[in-house]
């Protein structure tokens, strides 16, 4: 089955190129039923980071042709980038670039907005009965998700939006709301592929992967003055770690993600090395409104989702870009 997305900026429908969507098929299906523990070996730490070694570290040739191919098939812009051509010679480069985000991620100045993570495919839902975008226990279980049942009572019935990181998108994660960090710490996993096909094979597939938790207090100071918002950048299949690096301005000087650090919206905040990965940003119940348009484009019948099939309803991704506005402010409080 194709899978589609909406274009946000033409609003058109996209086919999306899955990459290895065979294997993905063939490991989620066959592999997992009829050998588990080969399944379970493939999804686990040491053979993700072995897998990313194969796919990305191997050199592209000694000519800039190698990397040229991949920058075209992945359909890269490499004049967003920092680092001249020549740098990108091997597929790790690739997907770790570094964009000139100031200037081709322009940001709004409007400081009651959210803004996107993540270049990556998006959409909402929601943890309130009450809500039309309300999921129980389909992409996560909420109780298991944060790790630590405290948080669970600060998020209960609240919104969220997980947006997914395809090989071919630009890899750094970036603070989608300006406040200081309360908490932060990682949850120990495997590594299942966020392909579609992997994601409604599994049952709550990204409370069983590796993630790392950060905590934005934003009733602060310069805050964004919308409660306190979780930030949990979730691994995949071949995603070696991920990196904390805040930087408050450009990409250095960075430093470790730590409680009491203040989070500037818009600036660098990790790196995925490599891989498909995805952020899901957890919101306080009645702290934040999505962008309508985003959630229009979520209940598209004539978008061949593989998403819907399984929710039994339309359950669309939009496209987004890095620092854009995916959504406002409610009930402000500075």
């Amino acid at each position: 089955m194709t899978h589609q997305y909406i274009a946000r900026d033409l609003g058109s429908i996209r086919n999306e190129e899955l990459f290895c969507d065979r294997v993905i098929d063939y490991l989620y299906s066959r592999v997992r039923e009829k050998a588990p523990a080969l399944f379970d070996a493939v999804t686990s730490a040491r053979s993700s980071s072995l897998l990313g070694f194969v796919n990305y570290d191997l050199p592209l040739g000694a000519r800039i042709s190698g990397a040229s191919a991949l920058i075209k098939r992945l359909g890269i812009d490499i004049s967003e980038c920092v680092e001249p051509p020549a740098h990108y010679n091997t597929a790790r480069r690739i997907f770790e670039r570094r964009i000139r985000y100031e200037t081709v991620r322009p940001m709004t100045d409007d400081h009651a907005a959210v803004v996107s993570p993540a270049d990556s495919r998006m959409f909402t839902g929601s943890l309130n009965e009450e809500s039309v975008l309300f999921i129980k226990d389909k992409f996560f279980s909420f109780e298991e998700f944060l790790g630590r049942p405290s948080w669970n009572q600060v998020f209960a019935g609240g919104d969220f939006a997980i947006f997914r990181l395809t090989p071919d998108k630009y890899h750094y994660n970036h603070v989608p709301v300006s406040g200081v960090v309360r908490d932060f710490y990682e949850i120990e996993g495997a590594f299942h592929s966020c392909n579609p096909t992997a994601v409604i094979s599994e049952v709550t597939p990204f409370s069983r992967n590796r993630r790392a938790v950060t905590i934005i207090d934003t009733d602060v100071p310069g805050g964004s003055g919308c409660g306190q918002v979780a930030m949990v950048e979730v691994a995949a299949l071949m995603i070696g770690q991920i990196v904390q690096a805040y930087a408050s301005s450009g990409y250095a000087p960075h430093e470790p993600v730590r409680p009491g650090l203040f989070l500037r919206m818009g600036q660098p905040k990790s790196l995925y090395r490599p891989g498909s990965s995805l952020d899901v940003l957890i919101f306080e119940p009645g702290r934040v409104e999505f962008s309508p348009d985003l959630v229009a484009n979520q209940f598209r019948g004539d978008v061949g989702s593989r998403f819907s099939s399984w929710l039994g309803r339309p359950w669309v991704e939009t496209d987004v870009r890095v620092r854009e506005s995916i959504g406002r402010v409610l009930n402000q409080n500075t």
